[in-house]
């Protein structure tokens, strides 16, 4: 039996989603069209809604329905403080840390020549007059530590250098509430050399 073709192209635009392969989006088309319509509608409607009202904040990058986020707009955080993400995901992490009060940039991606993306794709040009606005004192580099990740940082850290700002790296070791014989090896030696003092 041969699925009509307006359902052939719901589980093809399902498998857009990360992680959901011909089977996972047959199972979710099928799923919305047999047992929950209303469900599909309400999707429609919000992916419809969030494709018209979003749009990116012209000083951190984020998605916004403003030109301006409320986190950059908001005179509670620390301007002098600009912690650079690869996504906006990322940045959500770093907020439920409580641990951080600057603003921030996001990249929306990283650097990876195999897959065709590099600085003018990131358009790093915005990062560097984000950065050198006069008010940032310190770069934050908090991208992921993959090989990409890793890279991106690299390159940031050299466009950064020479104007005037501290660039600092997110550390990386141990996870809190981690036990040694659980953490691998790379991780560990990472802990090793990035450790310090204990306060007196």
């Amino acid at each position: 039996m041969v699925a009509p073709s307006s359902l052939e192209a719901l589980i093809e635009a399902l498998r857009c989603l990360p992680g959901v392969g011909p089977k996972s989006a047959q199972r979710m088309a099928y799923h919305l069209m047999q047992h929950d319509r209303s469900g599909a509608r309400r999707l429609a409607d919000g992916l419809l809604l969030a494709l018209e009202a979003l749009r990116h904040c012209r000083l951190c990058n984020t998605f916004s329905e403003t030109e301006i986020c409320g986190r950059c707009e908001s005179g509670k955080r620390d301007a002098r403080l600009l912690c650079v993400v690869e996504t906006p995901v990322d940045m959500n992490m770093m907020e439920q840390t409580h641990a951080y009060s600057g603003l921030y940039y996001v990249l929306m991606g990283r650097v990876s020549p195999l897959d065709g993306i590099g600085p003018r794709e990131l358009r790093l040009d915005r990062l560097l007059a984000r950065a050198c606005d006069g008010v940032v004192q310190e770069v934050i580099v908090a991208t992921n530590y993959t090989n990409e990740g890793e890279a991106t940082a690299h390159y940031l850290s050299e466009m950064l250098k020479n104007h005037g700002v501290t660039v600092s790296r997110i550390a990386r070791g141990v996870p809190v509430g981690g036990e040694l014989e659980y953490v691998d090896a790379g991780t560990l030696a990472q802990a090793l050399r990035e450790r310090r003092p204990l306060a007196e």
